[in-house]
């Protein structure tokens, strides 16, 4: 049984997120602030996490800027700020995804089982070294497609899904014609 922590100072969105979660067989664990949560996190660390960027006394984004010094653990955003701008922020600092509220708790459980697969399979190797989940370096470029991650000379790019795979596709046969 997986640990989710949720990190939210709407009572309402910890107490109905939790009995979902519950129902679906995970453990879950809830903090009103970021602090109580980081101070939670250095006694014993969750399978993963869920944050809102508003919070008092510590903020999602300092929380898992903290967390990113120590652990890799999964951590998706939950928040009601509507600018791209801090999604793309909060997606560079480390998270591995965003919900904006309102949002559907059926869709936020399967991204949590996502997220949960994929660390389990790093964790446990099932992943292998195929040459689909190989990190490809192209001169200055450099892929992962495990994580959909993209750095060009060092510098991460944020990509679309569809992004990284058109960019994955010319780079795995380079100076070949590509058709629709």
């Amino acid at each position: 049984m997986s640990k989710i922590a949720l990190v939210d100072d709407d009572r309402n969105i910890l107490t109905s997120v939790s009995i979902s979660l519950e129902a679906e067989g995970f453990e879950v664990e809830t903090y009103n602030d970021g602090q109580s949560a980081l101070d939670a996190f250095n006694r014993k660390l969750p399978d993963m996490a869920v944050l809102d960027i508003k919070m008092p006394r510590m903020d999602g984004m300092e929380l898992l800027q903290r967390l990113r010094q120590k652990t890799q653990m999964p951590v998706i955003f939950l928040t009601s700020k509507d600018d791209e701008i801090d999604e793309v922020l909060g997606l560079r600092m480390g998270a591995d995804d965003y919900v904006k509220k309102p949002f559907s708790q059926r869709l936020l459980i399967e991204r949590i089982r996502s997220l949960l697969r994929r660390q389990q399979a790093v964790e446990t190797n099932e992943v292998g070294t195929t040459e689909d989940t190989k990190v490809m370096v192209r001169g200055s470029l450099s892929m992962d497609p495990l994580r959909h991650a993209v750095t060009w000379k060092g510098k991460e790019v944020t990509l679309t899904v569809t992004e990284f795979l058109l960019l994955q596709a010319l780079a795995q046969r380079p100076g070949f014609v590509k058709s629709r």
